[in-house]
């Protein structure tokens, strides 16, 4: 096994890159810890196989023959390194040929702690494993603004604590996109692509968006952040939520999850989903 250095990798490069090959359902397979919550998989003629963070045999089961891997991002907190590290073991023992994993915007330098605490490690561990590997270090998602533009719409009222700093976020579908192109093409590895929504805009810009499409004002209330968890607290958001919404809110005044290289784009070969397009889906349903 021949390990890889850090200066072996090349960040946010697309050269070399080509156009995917088309791929078939029954090529594609799946893992969850419940078969029944991926029914939906199964049902377009995807394989999906059980398998566990902390079960290495059924791990080892379920990467039985698979030559490329994308590893989502766990979603227990505190817990995502190992388990992380055991998907990347287990890849070496199966004999993967490319690991493409997700990461975070920036996430060697990244503001944003409580995110960015538990990206680098994974990223090392694949660096080192001796598999060939890419890092898709994921901006924010559009689908995060969802709730907050329904309730600014119900409102009348947009209230942040990000002052004018922007951030570009891309939908689920444009990152989906980014990691198809990795995993059925040629000429990623070795990569560390920071992605991100080719639109940058700041909260001012997102109000006006939201009044555009229900074709009412929507004005931008900018608050504190001790009156931006205040304000989020009646609405019925836990405590807990409430601090770790306010930590994402104060990372973007830093520009925490701004990025314009528009690589995503780049990478995908097509532009990254207009924010007033993913306004009207939710806005006017």
């Amino acid at each position: 096994m021949i390990g890889i250095n850090r200066s072996d990798w090349s960040v946010g490069s697309t050269r070399h890159r080509r156009t995917p090959p088309a791929s078939s359902p029954d090529r594609v397979v799946a893992r969850a810890r419940d078969l029944n919550r991926a029914s939906d998989l199964a049902a377009q003629g995807i394989t999906v196989r059980l398998a566990h963070y902390d079960d290495p045999a059924r791990l080892d089961a379920a990467l039985r023959g698979i030559q490329r891997l994308l590893l989502i991002s766990g979603s227990e907190v505190g817990r995502r390194v190992q388990q992380h590290r055991k998907v990347i073991a287990a890849a070496v023992r199966a004999g993967v040929q490319l690991l493409a994993d997700m990461s975070l915007l920036h996430a060697d330098r990244s503001p944003l702690r409580f995110l960015a605490l538990e990206h680098p490690a994974p990223e090392h561990a694949l660096r080192e494993s001796g598999l060939s590997g890419v890092i898709l270090r994921h901006g924010w998602y559009t689908e995060n603004c969802e709730e907050r533009a329904r309730h600014a719409a119900a409102i009348g009222e947009l209230v942040s604590a990000a002052g004018t700093a922007r951030l570009s976020p891309a939908s689920r579908a444009d990152y989906a996109v980014a990691a198809a192109v990795v995993l059925t093409g040629d000429g990623h590895a070795r990569q560390i692509d920071e992605l991100a929504g080719d639109e940058a805009w700041p909260m001012a810009d997102l109000a006006q968006a939201i009044s555009e499409v229900v074709g009412r004002p929507i004005a931008l209330r900018q608050a504190s952040p001790a009156e931006y968890r205040a304000f989020l607290l009646p609405g019925g958001t836990p405590e807990p939520s409430a601090d770790v919404l306010l930590t994402i809110e104060t990372g973007i005044a830093p520009e925490a999850l701004f990025d314009d290289s528009r690589t995503l784009s780049r990478l995908s070969g097509r532009p990254t989903t207009p924010l007033r397009t993913v306004l009207r889906t939710w806005l006017r349903a």
